[in-house]
């Protein structure tokens, strides 16, 4: 862990020996929801795979972060607290623009990466590295409490973007969009498919089944914050209606949010948070993934089901590329009954589900978090060198 440094202390230290500081704006490491699980994965790939860069990781307060337990073990990754909440930090720096990320780390680094969107000061000078993974909360700001739409405000995205040296998108749809909408110049932003594959599961996948009270092939799935864009009501109500037509498979949420209260009904599973080991077995086991999103940047949790050799129900939207088609059943966005007809499909036709399954690994091929972090590296050299 390393000291916090004032806010006006200054000096830039020399880059590393064999490469380069980056300071991470690592604040999702604190939480639990597809951010946290982006900033861990490509972390602990870039640490691993660049061992002469120094990473310097802010988190602030003073809890626990069990997630990022091996990240943290890694002999180049440093983590930087702060005992003031991250409410009252990044409220402040949004507002009087201190503290600046970049002293809060204790020296001024090559480069700082932010994977995400977020309020965030930094010194005039330093390369900024920023991750856009949707631009939900201008599409659809409904979605979002009073307090998040007044935290994306403080946030100033379009300033933070326009501030960026670049900009990384997960999906080619994604950067059309900032392109189209916020004017930044193509030559900017550039785009890194997330990985899909996970940590190597540490027991029988069926044994941490067994431990939910879950069968293999037994149930449907979804992924994710239980949010509006993520359409959980929309599901639960499409499985009620396939289950009074003799669906028999449950259906599980794996995922945390203010919609839960309003999921609970015959069949259907609240899992809540779950661990890596657990989310591989749910994934490996499933009937199949169901992602039937308003919105979407990317779609992690269709990517990682398919990894796994489980096909997924998506909402035709962009962000779920031609290149998943082999192995994804398609529905119209926000369609309830095309979702109900998928659902007693996919557990109907076996050929069809066979089928699906078979094309799941070639679709995701090449979507690894070491790819992802050779890339993200790249550019965070990139922007440190210009």
């Amino acid at each position: 862990m390393c000291t916090v440094a004032p806010d006006d202390a200054g000096g830039r230290e020399p880059p590393g020996l064999h490469g380069v500081n980056v300071a991470v704006d690592a604040r999702a490491l604190a939480g639990s929801r597809g951010v946290t699980r982006y900033t861990r994965s490509l972390l602990e790939a870039m640490a691993r795979g660049f061992p002469g860069d120094r990473w310097l990781l802010f988190v602030p307060g003073r809890g626990e972060l069990p997630g990022a337990s091996t990240l943290c073990r890694l002999p180049n990754v440093e983590l930087c607290r702060h005992p003031l909440p991250g409410r009252l930090l990044f409220g402040a720096a949004a507002v009087a623009g201190r503290p600046r990320l970049d002293r809060l780390v204790g020296a001024r680094p090559d480069v700082v990466w932010a994977p995400a969107v977020a309020p965030l000061a930094l010194s005039a000078g330093v390369p900024l590295v920023l991750t856009i993974h949707d631009l939900s909360f201008e599409q659809r700001p409904e979605d979002f409490t009073a307090y998040e739409r007044l935290w994306h405000r403080l946030a100033r995205p379009r300033a933070l973007g326009a501030r960026a040296r670049l900009v990384i998108v997960p999906a080619p749809a994604t950067r059309e969009l900032l392109i189209g909408r916020w004017g930044i110049d193509a030559a900017r932003v550039h785009v890194v498919p997330e990985g899909a594959d996970g940590p190597a599961a540490a027991g029988d996948r069926r044994a941490v089944l067994a431990g939910l009270d879950l069968a293999p092939r037994g149930y449907l799935m979804a992924a994710g914050a239980l949010e509006p864009r993520k359409a959980p009501l929309l599901l639960a109500r499409a499985y009620s209606a396939a289950r009074a037509r003799g669906l028999a498979a449950e259906l599980v949420f794996a995922g945390e949010g203010r919609l839960a209260a309003g999921l609970h009904a015959p069949g259907v599973r609240l899992l809540g948070r779950v661990g890596d080991d657990e989310l591989d077995a749910l994934y490996a086991e499933a009937l199949a993934l169901v992602m039937p999103s308003l919105l979407e940047g990317y779609g992690l949790p269709a990517r990682e089901a398919l990894a796994r050799g489980t096909p997924a129900i998506v909402s035709d939207l962009p962000a779920f590329g031609p290149e998943l088609s082999p192995a994804v059943v398609r529905v119209p966005v926000g369609d309830e009954a095309a979702l109900t007809e998928a659902l007693l499909a996919v557990e109907r036709d076996e050929r069809m589900r066979a089928e699906l399954a078979a094309a799941a690994l070639g679709a995701v091929q090449g979507l690894t978090w070491a790819a992802a972090g050779q890339r993200t590296r790249e550019l965070l050299a990139q922007a440190a060198a210009s």
